[in-house]
């Protein structure tokens, strides 16, 4: 194995561990928040058998409708079991920026320049979209 097998090996270990982790404990906590929505041991926002009535409405409608949040706002609700389950998607989606930036530094050390600023920008683009930067007015 060459020294470019070997640090892609090790670049990609790092990064398998660490989704593989991300992966999982974001699963555990969005079953924990799935039984809290479904047992009622926490109030929702919207009932979950008044959800049907709002499934086929366009989103504008269902926040209307509803007055759920738009943006960021949904994160005063989190003390709410549906946006208990929210924010566990959410933090599942970070899983991917996490790992980009544990192998930053490891792609640093190994002078893989050019790696390191793709993953530099994988970073800059996730949290953009993130941020609402590419939605628009």
């Amino acid at each position: 194995m060459g020294l470019d097998e070997e640090h892609d090996a090790q670049v990609q270990g790092l990064y398998a561990r660490w989704l593989d982790f991300g992966t999982r404990a974001g699963f555990a906590a969005m079953l924990v928040a799935f039984l809290i929505y479904v047992s009622g041991l926490v109030p929702p926002f919207l009932a979950l058998d008044a959800l049907p009535q709002y499934w086929g409405l366009p989103v504008g409608e269902f926040l209307r409708q509803t007055g759920a949040p738009s943006g960021w706002r949904w994160l005063d609700l989190l003390g709410r079991a549906d946006y208990l389950n929210l924010a566990c998607m959410a933090l599942l989606c970070l899983v991917t920026l996490l790992c980009y930036l544990r192998i930053l530094p490891a792609l640093l050390g190994l002078h893989e320049r050019l790696q390191a600023a793709l993953a530099l920008a994988q970073v800059l683009v996730l949290v953009a979209a993130a941020s609402g930067f590419f939605a628009g007015g």
